[in-house]
């Protein structure tokens, strides 16, 4: 029995092998597995066909000599035959001409018209399986290619049979068209490589239709006494290798494999879902390899693909972020994660998130009321670990529900979908050491919990958010953010809002559906439940938190000033203080030249006045926000949409009762108050930022560019420019 390429998915390569000598070139390019002289590995799962070997390598033999299937074939000659004695072992060598197709070019410099291969079939009737193996003789000083296939029995069910592949593509060097060949063979076999399985079915089911459905299986026939002592002789050296089927040349080493190791597709269809050869490769690549080298719980495979997914299937660089995250894992033992970790009472009070039925595609579906969570008194009363923890145990818990509803729904799910509610939202979300924080859990999640977020539908997006997703959108992978769909208003509802992602009746009852939500409504976390800084657990975090601001103090008639440079118009200045002691009147000003401090009275250094007292408003200096009365133990986040290039100034000053307006003379107030807080009168700590215009303005690209109702948002915040988006708290 004859074959004219190593496998049935091969049969179809045959328009790529003939790509100047490789009889896989179109393996190049592939999962790969790549060396330093770009060799490429190919490792295909096990693919079934639900038929009896017999019948199959009836159906493999009706594509000789010619097939119509395949015109690229040009006809094979047969170099050497051998049959065992009994007839067991049937070895056929033979060279096979396939004619090149490439760009003209390419083959105007190669050469040649067509390339010859070299395959060694050894077909075991008594075991029921063909070995395979292939290799170029055209070029193969330049481009070796060497495959090995193997039909066999199905282990569990003796009337299938399974066929596997391998191969390895090297090109030395061709002309300097290394490159071009190798990604041409690449686009080549993806587009052909499921025509082979195509060939072997349609003589399958012209066999059936002609009447022939079962063929009786190898039975050694009677070996008279005569003709045993005739075969003790001498014998062709090919006939004794042929009855050795055993040690028979087969597929190459790393083809052997253990039954544990195999995929088969079925099973990769199922429930991993439709993957192209590339992707099938490299997903078995990289599973053996962590089989082989890998001491703690191998990953499913799911979980590996994902990986994979998150690198372009990329092997090496999937392999590195694996490996990194099998070692964070094994660190933090996060394997244990989901029988371990408990959420303190608070966090399950306040934390406003929680899993909520599926959307319209079966992936489970998280819901976030952000804009209703106290992110500030959720760290300072549980801390930033503890929160990473449970964001962590919400991910384990993703993976799982993926899992159930995999089985649930009978179709491959491996992501979930996050509904993220902003209303509520405002600027005291831009509390630094949270931004930090939630910076810090978004980088955790990316590097170990990738291609897990399948839809990402933030709704109810106010005004506040483009500076939000300034901050973090840098940090999150591009593959994600394409992912984000964002509304603004109540652009969410009716058609194009979240009736096309989420069933009607799953829609919760806080965003206009009938679904009552058990998702926690969050609030702000007393501040009688924070954690003493002598009962924080990480020193570090309120070491990092102080060092995050920088603290000033406020002399009465020597305010406290910050100067800015903005170089261009829609520029973000974002401020967060915390008011520790006394009132103060906080302004934003904006000047055209830069403020050269005078001459200071004593004492009032520690107030930071830059501003010369000469200066006369709308003059010197113009007023961009209006003032601010911050009380003592206030929290003030804020920032403002710059209009104009030049400096712009954070200003404190001493807070006094109205009625010392139109009074030179202390009222008693005054004194009262001067009486029991003596020294400095205010005392505060203080961030500022500014985000640079390019960057504002392409996160409002990104933004518009999500499909989502997000126009209305953008059109509020372009207009807006020159406001302020402050909002004064209680310190949290």
């Amino acid at each position: 029995m004859g074959r004219v390429l190593a496998s049935v998915e091969e049969a179809t390569t045959l328009p790529v092998t003939c790509y100047l000598g490789s009889a896989h070139s179109c393996l190049g390019g592939f999962c790969w597995h790549s060396c330093e002289k770009m060799v490429q590995k190919y490792q295909s799962p096990v693919r079934i066909y639900k038929y009896p070997f017999e019948l199959v390598m009836a159906a493999y033999e009706k594509r000789f000599p010619t097939c119509p299937q395949i015109p690229v074939f040009l006809g094979s000659e047969v170099l050497r035959e051998s049959r065992s004695a009994d007839g067991a072992v049937h070895v056929v060598e033979r060279s096979c001409r396939l004619r090149v197709e490439a760009p003209r070019l390419l083959r105007k410099i190669a050469g040649v018209e067509h390339v010859v291969f070299v395959q060694r079939n050894v077909l075991n009737w008594r075991e029921r399986t063909l070995l395979i193996e292939a290799h170029n003789e055209t070029f193969a000083s330049r481009v070796m290619v060497n495959e090995n296939c193997s039909y066999t029995v199905h282990p569990e069910n003796e009337e299938w049979t399974c066929f596997e592949q391998s191969a390895s593509l090297d090109i030395r060097s061709f002309f300097g068209f290394e490159s071009a060949l190798e990604k041409l063979a690449m686009k080549q076999y993806t587009a052909n490589v499921k025509r082979g399985k195509e060939v072997i079915e349609h003589y399958l089911n012209e066999l059936i239709s002609q009447g022939t459905s079962h063929i009786p299986r190898w039975t050694p026939a009677p070996v008279r006494e005569e003709d045993a002592r005739s075969q003790a002789g001498p014998r062709d050296p090919g006939a004794l290798e042929a009855d050795r089927p055993c040690s028979a040349p087969g597929p190459a080493p790393e083809t052997v494999i253990t039954d544990g190791d195999k995929l088969d597709a079925d099973y990769i269809e199922r429930y991993l879902g439709h993957l192209t050869p590339v992707q099938e490769s490299c997903l078995i690549q990289l599973r053996r390899w962590l089989q082989e080298t890998h001491k703690g719980k191998i990953p499913k495979d799911e979980h590996i693909l994902r990986f994979l997914r998150a690198r372009d299937f990329h092997l090496d660089k999937a392999r590195e972020m694996l490996c990194q995250s099998l070692s964070w894992r094994k660190q933090h033992q996060v394997d244990l994660l989901l029988q371990t970790w408990r959420p303190p009472a608070l966090l399950e009070e306040f934390y406003a998130g929680g899993w909520h039925y599926q959307d319209i595609d079966g992936r489970p579906l998280y819901i976030l009321r952000l804009g209703h969570m106290d992110t500030k008194g959720l760290m300072k009363a549980v801390g930033e670990e503890a929160l990473l923890k449970h964001v962590l145990s919400v991910n384990e818990e993703g993976q799982k529900r993926c899992e159930g509803n995999t089985k649930q729904f009978g179709r491959p799910i491996s992501s979930w979908t996050c509904l993220v509610d902003l209303e509520g939202l405002n600027m005291r979300h831009l509390w630094r050491p949270g931004v930090k924080a939630l910076l810090r859990m978004i980088e955790v999640v990316e590097d170990n919990y990738p291609e897990t977020l399948g839809r990402l539908l933030i709704v109810r997006a106010p005004r506040v958010f483009p500076v939000l997703w300034t901050l973090i959108s840098p940090f999150i992978n591009e593959n994600t953010r394409q992912k984000f769909l964002i509304y603004s208003g109540s652009n969410y509802q009716g058609p194009g809002g979240l009736v096309d992602y989420l069933d009607r009746d799953v829609i919760p009852d806080f965003l206009g559906g009938d679904c009552v939500c058990n998702v926690p409504e969050g609030g702000l976390v007393p501040k009688s439940l924070y954690l003493m800084e002598e009962e924080q657990e990480h020193t570090d975090q309120l070491r990092q938190w102080r060092e995050t601001y920088q603290s000033a103090s406020v002399l009465r008639g020597a305010p406290h000033e910050v100067a800015v440079e903005i170089l261009e118009g829609e520029s973000v200045i974002t401020w967060d203080f915390d008011i520790l002691r006394g009132d103060v009147v906080f302004s934003l000003y904006h000047s055209k030249q830069v403020p050269k401090p005078g001459p200071q009275e004593p004492g009032a250094g520690a107030g930071g006045q830059l501003t010369d007292k000469g200066w006369v408003l709308g003059v010197d200096y113009s007023r961009v926000e209006a003032p601010l009365v911050c009380r003592e133990g206030e929290s003030i986040q804020g920032s403002h949409v710059t209009r104009w290039p030049g400096i712009y100034l954070l200003q404190w000053q001493m807070h006094s009762p109205p009625g010392n307006v139109a009074c030179s003379l202390p009222g008693v107030e005054d004194v009262l108050t001067a009486l029991h807080s003596p020294g400095p009168k205010c005392k505060l700590l203080y961030y500022y930022e500014v985000l640079a215009s390019e960057d504002f303005r392409g996160s409002m690209s990104s933004l518009e560019s999500c499909t989502s109702g997000f126009s209305q948002l953008s059109a509020t915040t372009s207009s807006s420019s020159g406001h302020s988006h402050s909002s004064p708290l209680v310190s949290r």
